[in-house]
């Protein structure tokens, strides 16, 4: 059995996690593969919400197995919070339920204080992180610094590690920022107040795991986080996240071949968003992204900040499924477009003054760019109550069709609310 990756095929807050606990309901092994607590999935079950930072999105569904590859950075204090808010909602959150690689990297205190440090320092160049530490986290795994999580779990070599870890990061905080130094053995013992928590969630290999569940003829899921054009290589860098974000990341952070990718979903949203800095070429800065804003509730579920709301970009759209090999679309949040007399597509952009329908590998050019919309009627009527994509308002059903053809991809699926079962199926990606 092959293995079906979600990703975001925007700039993040897609919906991935709506879309991996629907799914995760058909499938066997949830994958988190990449990414930290700067991520942010929102589920929301029979009208309950639970948002998710580290733990895989299918650990809703108590019958399958999620687990954090070595490819994620884990903030253990803030995993430990999670699994305790999730025990305290009534789910067990067993060693069956949750795994985490020992192979994983730890992202400690010092790794927010350096990256808050950072950020207030940049003043008005801020890239706009969460501030949670994720790029300290990445640098020191690509520096062979980083603690990995088994590092955590022996006492006897712990403090020496962190002692030598310490000595470079005390070095900036206090002399290049101005901030206060850390000590090793602090740090030490907060992570004693957790480590016995987390134990039982250890495993050693996931690469063999995964594999023998594929052999197994089991369902794989593997959950991305942040989006497409955040990625590390071939987003609007530097106003990117710390890590590679597209489809082929899955196979490297569970250690499993590349061929064992054959389904790769891409979410995006009906609209744009996107938070923090950087270049956004659709942005509206007008009543209607005002709209689009606070119909969607397009504030961040990590840090609360508002989200920037622009038209859906297409050429941005098709550079995504160019860069995963997406071969099925999941579109999010169609609801929130109701009652807009028309809807802005971006099919092109003008770029001095020449039209050019191809998204520039260069910021600098991005920043430039000015999109060429078409508009499609829009309708009036709610979707939220929506069940079938056949009710859907006719100027709904050409808006998605229009896209379809446009890109060059099937859409399969269409989200017409933030609840579990507001979610309409044109071809269901796993066939029972």
């Amino acid at each position: 059995m092959s293995a079906t990756v979600v990703i975001g095929a925007q700039w993040g807050d897609e919906g991935k996690g709506k879309l991996v606990d629907v799914l995760a309901a058909k499938a066997d092994l949830v994958v988190r593969f990449q990414g930290g607590s700067n991520a942010g999935h929102t589920l929301v079950v029979n009208g309950k919400k639970t948002v998710l930072h580290l733990i895989p999105s299918g650990i809703l569904h108590t019958d399958k197995t999620c687990v954090i590859a070595s490819g994620v950075v884990v903030d253990i204090f803030g995993l430990t919070q999670e699994i305790r808010q999730l025990k305290e909602s009534g789910f067990e959150i067993g060693s069956s339920q949750l795994l985490i690689s020992d192979n994983a990297t730890a992202l400690l205190p010092y790794h927010k204080a350096l990256d808050q440090a950072r950020e207030k320092a940049l003043s008005e160049g801020k890239i706009g992180t969460t501030g949670k530490g994720i790029g300290p986290a990445y640098e020191d795994r690509a520096a062979r610094r980083a603690l990995v999580m088994s590092d955590l779990f022996d006492e006897k070599t712990l403090l020496a590690k962190l002692e030598a870890v310490l000595k470079e990061k005390n070095v900036l905080l206090q002399n290049l920022y101005d901030a206060p130094e850390i000590k090793a053995k602090d740090i030490f013992d907060q992570i004693q107040t957790v480590i016995g928590e987390l134990k039982a969630y250890r495993t050693t290999d996931v690469s063999l795991l995964v594999s023998q569940k594929i052999k197994q003829g089991k369902r794989i899921l593997f959950e991305g986080a942040q989006g497409t054009l955040l990625d590390i290589h071939h987003g609007t860098y530097p106003f990117v996240t710390s890590s590679s974000t597209i489809a082929g990341s899955g196979s490297i952070s569970a250690g499993i071949g590349p061929h064992h990718l054959s389904k790769i979903v891409g979410v995006f949203k009906a609209y744009c968003t996107r938070v923090g800095s950087g270049p956004f070429p659709t942005e509206l800065h007008d009543d209607v992204g005002t709209k689009i804003q606070k119909d969607g509730h397009e504030f961040g579920s990590t840090t609360g900040r508002a989200r920037r709301c622009g038209w859906l970009d297409l050429v941005a759209l098709k550079y995504a499924i160019r860069l995963n090999g997406i071969n099925s679309l999941a579109m999010m949040k169609l609801d929130v477009l109701s009652e807009h007399e028309q809807i802005g597509v971006c099919t092109g952009y003008k770029l001095d003054g020449e039209v050019i329908t191809e998204f520039p590998t260069s910021t600098e050019l991005v920043s430039r760019l000015e999109p060429v919309i078409e508009y499609l009627p829009g309708w009036k009527e709610d979707l939220t109550e929506v069940k079938s994509v056949k009710d859907l308002p006719r100027q709904a059903i050409g808006y998605i069709d229009f896209i379809s053809r446009h890109v060059g991809c099937p859409i399969d699926v269409v989200s017409v609310g933030p609840d579990r079962d507001q979610t309409l199926w044109i071809k269901p990606l796993y066939k029972d």
